[in-house]
């Protein structure tokens, strides 16, 4: 059984300081999370992004000037975690691998080792218009407080993906996201509630937030944090555990505890978790007679 205190970031888009001003925020930002007591900190997907903005927005540009600036982007925000103590999911990372581009989100514990979670599904713009390639499938976290997954912004809507972490242990699942409006912040807002209630463990999202026109990638941005735990006695009537004010550049923190999953998953009204079907049952097709 185990718990932590985690914070979420609504990443407002700042204007474009390069890599050492995106730094001088992350860690003004981690200041003041670690000052409330979280140890477990979540920034958006692509967050860091706003690294590689420029005077005007330029696509190509951006996506060159953060996979040249990743490496170091990375490091930063070791360094951050590392004076502060925290377990960090800076963002996710446009990165080199294997002479293909894909989304990384790197989980820093305190002490600076780092593990990647890619994204495994990508959005039309990422292949499309960025030629982002599907990454690594999802795996699991050790940690200091219990197995933790990510599931990156829009691989939260596919349920393989986040069962098999939980399976493989992880009673907390983070996504950080970037969505440009309304509608697809839903998608993942309403995705990330239902991993949580039919895996009945906690789910937590981080967006990016505010408008941004000198940035591409990043020009228009939704949402707001939220955690989300299973629906059912112990929990709140609707399965929202916190959440922020839409739009706002803010923190969301919450106190979780597994051992009010294993009690719900052991004595809950209904048992997802435990009635998960093993696989798939045939599905014959029927003809009115």
């Amino acid at each position: 059984m185990t718990s932590i205190r985690i914070g979420l970031c609504q990443w407002k888009i700042g204007a474009p300081t390069g890599i050492a001003g995106w730094a001088a925020r992350l860690e003004r930002e981690v200041a003041y999370a670690a000052g409330q007591g979280a140890r477990l900190l979540v920034m958006p997907e692509y967050a860091p992004l706003e690294a590689a903005a420029g005077e005007v927005a330029d696509l190509e540009g951006e996506l060159v000037r953060a996979l040249d600036g990743a490496e170091a982007m990375l490091e930063a925000a070791r360094a951050v975690a590392m004076r502060h103590q925290v377990w960090l999911v800076p963002g996710s990372l446009a990165m080199r691998r294997g002479g293909q581009v894909v989304n990384r989100a790197p989980l820093i514990a305190q002490d600076g080792r780092v593990a990647f979670q890619d994204k495994h599904v990508m959005t039309r713009f990422e292949a499309e218009q960025w030629g982002v390639s599907p990454g690594a499938a999802p795996s699991v976290f050790e940690t200091d407080f219990g197995r933790i997954g990510i599931a990156i912004c829009f691989d939260s809507e596919f349920p393989a993906l986040v069962r098999a972490q939980v399976v493989a242990g992880a009673w907390l699942i983070l996504v950080p996201s970037c969505t440009d409006t309304l509608r697809g912040f839903n998608r993942v807002r309403v995705a990330s509630a239902a991993r949580a209630m039919e895996n009945q463990c906690f789910v937590a999202m981080a967006p990016t937030v505010g408008e941004a026109p000198w940035c591409g990638t990043l020009d228009a941005n939704r949402g707001h944090a939220a955690v989300f735990g299973p629906i059912d006695k112990g929990f709140p009537e609707d399965g929202v555990i916190a959440q922020g004010t839409l739009d706002a550049g803010e923190w969301v923190f919450a106190n979780l505890d597994s051992a009010s999953l294993e009690s719900v998953r052991r004595d809950g009204q209904v048992r997802n978790h435990l009635s998960w079907p093993q696989d798939p049952p045939p599905c014959p097709v029927l003809v009115p007679a």
